[in-house]
Order: C-alpha cells, then sequence, then structure tokens
C-alpha cells in the first residue's frame, strides 16, 4: 500500500469539499420520524425542488410502477410509500453530485447506466424473493458504486493507473483496489453512506456486494446487489469502472434459492424498464 494516498477516513472527509449530504433526504427524515407529521409535510418539502419533483413524479409513473396515472406528489407518497419515496429522492439527489470528473477516467452516463439497472435487477429480485421496502435494493443497486466516484474525484492519477494494470494484467479490481489503497470502492462508497446518516439496510449491503458473505446482518440484501451486479455487468448495461466481470460467489447464488427460470424471467422484465427509467433519472 502507498503512505502517500489518502485513508478512507481522509476521503470521506475530503467528500465534503465537492459533494454535501443530499439535504432533502435529511429533511424527509426528519419529517417522516416527527410524531405529528403528514403526507403534506412530505409534500412541501420535496416541492421545494421542482427538478427533484418532477423526476419523482416520471418515475412514479414509469414502467416500475406499473404506469399509473400519478399526478402528484402526495399521491405518489400514499401509492410508494413515504420511506420510499425518501429514499428515491436520495437516489436522483446523489445523481447529481461529482461533477467534472473526465469521461477518460469514468464515462458518467455509462456509469450511471449501470447503477440504475443494477438497482432495477436488485428491486426486481427482492420483489420475486418477497421483500420488504423493495426501494431499499434498487437504491443500494444506484449507489453501489459511489466509491468509484470518489476516488475518481480525489485521487484521479492513481485510480487511473489501477484501472489501466487491471485491464491489461487482468487483476481483480476490488482485490487490486485493497493491495494499493487498503480499502476497495464498495467499503468507501459505504462509509461515505454511514457519514450521510443512511440506513444500515442500504450500507451494508454497498459495504459488501462483492463479498455479500461477509454481510453480518443484511447478508441476503448484499447476495441481491452482489448477483445484481454481476448480470447487469455481463448483460453490457453502462460501466462499473472495473476492468472485469466481478466473479459470482457460489454461496450467494445458494443463499438466495431462486431457479434459473425466475432469473430469466426477472431479465426480461428489467430490460424493458432499465432504459426509460434511465432516461427519466439521468436527464
Amino acid at each position: 500500500m502507498d503512505n502517500s494516498i489518502p485513508t478512507l477516513q481522509q476521503l470521506v472527509a475530503d467528500t465534503s469539499s465537492i459533494c454535501s449530504p443530499p439535504l432533502i433526504y435529511q429533511r424527509l427524515n426528519e419529517v417522516i420520524a416527527h410524531p405529528r407529521s403528514s403526507v403534506k409535510d412530505i409534500v412541501n418539502v420535496v416541492s421545494e425542488d421542482q427538478g427533484l419533483t418532477a423526476r419523482l413524479l416520471k418515475l412514479a409513473n414509469s414502467p416500475l410502477y406499473g404506469l399509473q396515472e400519478i399526478e402528484s406528489i402526495s399521491r405518489a407518497a400514499t401509492l410508494i410509500g413515504t420511506r420510499e419515496l425518501r429514499d428515491l429522492a436520495l437516489a436522483v439527489s446523489t445523481m447529481e453530485s461529482f461533477p467534472g470528473i473526465p469521461k477518460e477516467l469514468l464515462d458518467m452516463k455509462k456509469y450511471w447506466q449501470h447503477g440504475i439497472a443494477c438497482g432495477i435487477m436488485a428491486r426486481n429480485m427482492a420483489i420475486y424473493l418477497r421483500e420488504l421496502s423493495t426501494e431499499r435494493f434498487f437504491v443500494a443497486g444506484i449507489l453501489h458504486d459511489l466509491g468509484q466516484l470518489v476516488v475518481c474525484t480525489l485521487i484521479p492519477k492513481t485510480i487511473k493507473k489501477l484501472l489501466e494494470d487491471c485491464s491489461s494484467q487482468d487483476l481483480t479490481y476490488p482485490l487490486e483496489e485493497r493491495n494499493r489503497l487498503g480499502f476497495n470502492h464498495a467499503e468507501l462508497g459505504a462509509a461515505l453512506l454511514e457519514s450521510w446518516k443512511i440506513p444500515p439496510n442500504i450500507v451494508e449491503p454497498v459495504a459488501c456486494h462483492h463479498v455479500p458473505l461477509e454481510a453480518k446482518k443484511f447478508q441476503r440484501e448484499a447476495a441481491i446487489i452482489h448477483l445484481a451486479d454481476i448480470i447487469c455487468q455481463s448483460l453490457g448495461y453502462g460501466i462499473s469502472g472495473e476492468a472485469l466481470i466481478t466473479p459470482l460467489e457460489p454461496r450467494a447464488w445458494e443463499l438466495l434459492k431462486m431457479p434459473i427460470g425466475a432469473v430469466e424471467e426477472i431479465v426480461k422484465q428489467s430490460e424493458v424498464q432499465i432504459e426509460k427509467t434511465y432516461h427519466i433519472m439521468a436527464v
């Protein structure tokens, strides 16, 4: 490990100079936690940001939710759920952060295409597996490679060399990251989300999406993000920033007990949703 490279904690602290925690998420958290809050209070917070309001309404009317005619944030909050709406606001707000990453280092269009595809794939797997609060899988999938944005912004030369070496020498990116940096992008992204006070059921799956069996409390969630990530890489949905497709953890597959036929149906269902959702969220 190169001692000149900042530690994980230093990078999280330095991120505050380029990207602040999504204020809208924090305010929605406060409103939802208040015992006397109502849907109207949530609507008032969201409505302060017209761009966010427009995207959330488009998302609520997308194939993800069966193309219901949802014309207001209050209706969206009622049908989707207030906490779910809060989580969607987190994902949409974060996508507007980290400007200025050079395209030769990370193509942001392809990066977010991969994240959104992974989020949709994970959400559909969670629905099939009858998990609760499936929007958290969507958000964890979108943000699973958040650490890539931090390192590409703060230590671009180091990451450029790392990516080149992984590509030319067929090295496994997360392992080589840890060898050179002392941590990998999954751990860094999770540490940043934790500093933003994002719930553990999103943070731990992000931290463990390459090693899902290392998750202590949310192992199934981590296994779903792990599998969704690999499927999306294999199908060519955007780029995760990694030179090679991450190996599948067989025990994660065994943990989920999903028939191959079910995975094929989930992939078909997801493909219909990915392109339209990307255009809603990334424009």
